[in-house]
């Protein structure tokens, strides 16, 4: 079974704001390219259709053509994005951190050093979903079932199974698109849905429209093992009714998103990119209620990567002193 219903209903908003950027776009600088590229995710998640939200905003205000790729998600924009195969990407800082590093397992110690943040996302913490009929209350109780954790090349895909690993929890990973993988649970194919995007998740919010599921959280043992571990993680809360099954608050993880672009793309366009995202944030909202987060008070979410020269010739408009190591060389002041 696939779930067409909440991605249709996000598309037609993303479709409202491209229909708009058609009416009232505005004229582009001519030395900026005429055909822009961004890379998002699997249909299902968050970066699939908030992308979409960005992009076509962008497009109205400042008159771009971007166009969104669909992508394994972070660790693939990351990679896209460094060798100019596309402009624009989003990734989560956890996996940007193994990037810039050459220490996450994916980058095969290869350093990328050509990304540079441009503004920053919304919180990404990591859930769990499953069938109320399956029986699993918790996530030990994922030890020895099967557990779908989304795109092999995502964050999700690379953070569920270092966590199953700090835990000491042996269970069966099977990857695959967020759609995919609500199907996949409601099939019996997989046991669990453990997955991370901003709230509320579509293909989630899809999944309890037709069935009885429960959502669990890590416990604050689990809490502690994990953020000891992965030392890149931060506190996240769902907070209770996220999802209409959702009694409880649920503590957990997360890890901050950006949206990132090469270091080669004008600075006069990243510039432009950035201040058109946050000075309509209720523009963004309208897209997809993660863009409550999009805002210019959490820039300092990103504790490592260089800015682009554009981003940080905003933030210097709005009386941000950007940190020296926030700062890359390329920027001329």
């Amino acid at each position: 079974m696939r779930f067409p219903k909440v991605m249709n209903l996000a598309l037609a908003a993303v479709t409202g704001l491209a229909f708009a950027a058609g009416a009232y776009a505005a004229q582009p600088n001519p030395k900026w390219p005429s055909n822009l590229t961004l890379g998002t995710a699997s249909v299902g998640g968050t970066y699939f259709v908030y992308g979409q939200v960005w992009a076509s905003l962008v497009n109205e205000k400042i008159g771009t053509n971007i166009s969104t790729q669909q992508t394994q998600g972070p660790n693939q924009n990351i990679i896209l994005t460094d060798s100019k195969q596309i402009d624009f990407g989003m990734a989560t800082m956890g996996v940007a951190l193994q990037a810039w590093e050459g220490k996450g397992e994916w980058t095969k110690g290869k350093k990328y050093s050509n990304i540079r943040a441009m503004f920053p996302m919304y919180d990404t913490p990591f859930h769990f979903v499953t069938l109320e009929k399956s029986g699993i209350k918790s996530v030990a109780d994922l030890a020895g079932k099967k557990s779908g954790v989304g795109p092999r090349a995502g964050t999700c895909g690379t953070y569920f199974p270092l966590f199953f690993k700090a835990l000491n929890i042996d269970t069966t990973i099977r990857n695959g698109q967020a759609s995919d993988m609500a199907s996949n649970l409601q099939d019996g194919l997989i046991d669990a849905f453990p997955f991370c995007a901003g709230v509320p998740i579509a293909a989630y919010s899809e999944l309890e429209t037709t069935n009885k599921v429960r959502f669990f959280t890590f416990t604050p043992d689990e809490l502690k093992k994990v953020k000891a571990a992965l030392p890149e993680l931060s506190d996240s809360l769902i907070p209770k009714g996220t999802y209409k099954q959702q009694t409880e608050d649920h503590k957990t993880v997360g890890l901050y998103n950006f949206a990132i672009a090469n270091k080669d793309v004008a600075e006069d366009l990243v510039y432009a990119v950035v201040k058109a995202v946050l000075e309509n944030n209720p523009q963004m909202v309208k897209g997809h209620a993660a863009s409550k987060e999009t805002l210019l008070q959490n820039w300092d979410r990103n504790g490592f990567l260089p800015f682009h020269p554009g981003a940080i010739r905003y933030f210097k408009e709005k009386g941000i002193n950007v940190p020296k190591n926030l700062i890359p060389p390329e920027y001329k002041g």
